[in-house]
């Protein structure tokens, strides 16, 4: 099989990277020293996204894709393990759909007490068409702040055909919930349907409009939502990422009543590196095998290059004209 080029986002940032497809599936790898291979959009695909593991691993062999490891994980709720290959637990957050009521039970007092504000103070969420008018005003969130939770935001400035084609994807299993305040978007939320899961792909919200707390009707609509379509889940990444077990991102999908869902990922060599890297826990990247303490000093020395040194004002791209030149906040999608 012939190896191809594909373009996927590496840590934010768009790469090329080796591809080739088997079974329908396209398979990338990445990585400079230890060299993993995964499905493309793994999180997105629907069904499981390897069937037939022993086949399937014995075509990659064959492709000639340079590759150490290759991994995958089972969706939940299949989170029994099934297969004999090394394994560990991955962790998803979401939270478990009975009934819109229930969910509401389960928040603190403060928590239910942000939905109710945010009606209060006028926020009215939706589900919204996909068109050019939600792209000016995604833009117009984008443009809310440069700096987020001390990074330099990575949709500041970006102009009307690239917001279109990055949120332009898997539309026919799309979902796009909108927080209004007046006329002016504030909120967002994508979601993605992938079998039994509603996967939100993109949460964002307006900083300066954080007294009416948009997030939190926009969560409690995504839930309303999720009944009405009989999901299982609403998902929202991870909980937790490497040993990173406290972070404001944490807090905030905790007090939303999102909880920690294991399941399995497998690793399965694919050479002797691969099954040295294993063994030695390598695969698991910096976050998986540094101390907490070590992670947490590192983090906060790349605030500072970013703040003081890498990241200047630039001007913005693609917005003149625009009704909606404000800016937008990641809730981390």
């Amino acid at each position: 099989m012939a190896t191809d080029f594909l373009e996927s986002k590496v840590e934010g940032k768009e790469i090329k990277v080796p591809a080739i497809c088997i079974n329908n599936k396209t398979i990338v790898v990445t990585g400079r020293w230890i060299r993993i291979a995964r499905v493309h959009d793994e999180d997105w695909q629907e069904s499981q996204v390897v069937d037939i593991p022993e086949a399937f691993i014995k075509k990659l062999k064959e492709s000639g894709l340079k590759a150490d490891i290759f991994t995958f994980a089972q969706k939940i709720p299949d989170t029994k393990p099934r297969y004999k290959f090394y394994w560990e637990w991955d962790n998803a957050a979401a939270i478990p759909i009975k009934s819109y009521e229930e969910w509401s039970g389960r928040l603190s007092t403060h928590a239910r007490k942000d939905i109710k504000r945010a009606a209060k103070r006028g926020v009215i969420t939706n589900v919204a068409n996909f068109d050019d008018k939600l792209v000016q005003g995604i833009m117009g969130v984008h443009q809310d702040t440069m700096i987020r939770q001390g990074r330099y935001f990575k949709h500041y400035g970006k102009d009307f055909d690239t917001v279109k084609k990055e949120y332009s994807t898997y539309l026919d299993r799309s979902e796009f919930i909108s927080a209004y305040y007046k006329s002016e978007l504030i909120g967002l939320i994508k979601i993605v349907y992938v079998d039994e899961l509603a996967c939100m792909m993109q949460i964002l919200s307006k900083t300066k409009h954080y007294d009416k707390r948009p997030t939190n009707a926009l969560i409690a609509q995504a839930v309303k939502i999720c009944e009405m379509n009989k999901k299982s889940y609403l998902t929202y990444g991870k909980l937790i990422y490497g040993k990173k077990k406290h972070s404001s991102l944490i807090d905030f999908k905790r007090r939303n009543g999102f909880e920690k869902i294991l399941f399995p990922r497998y690793f399965i060599p694919m050479t002797l590196k691969g099954q040295a890297a294993i063994f030695l826990k390598l695969h698991r990247g910096l976050q998986g095998i540094l101390p907490r303490n070590l992670i947490s000093l590192a983090l906060r020395f790349r605030f500072f290059i970013e703040q003081k040194i890498i990241h200047r004002p630039k001007p913005l791209r693609g917005i003149e004209g625009s009704d909606h030149d404000e800016n937008m906040e990641d809730e981390g999608g």
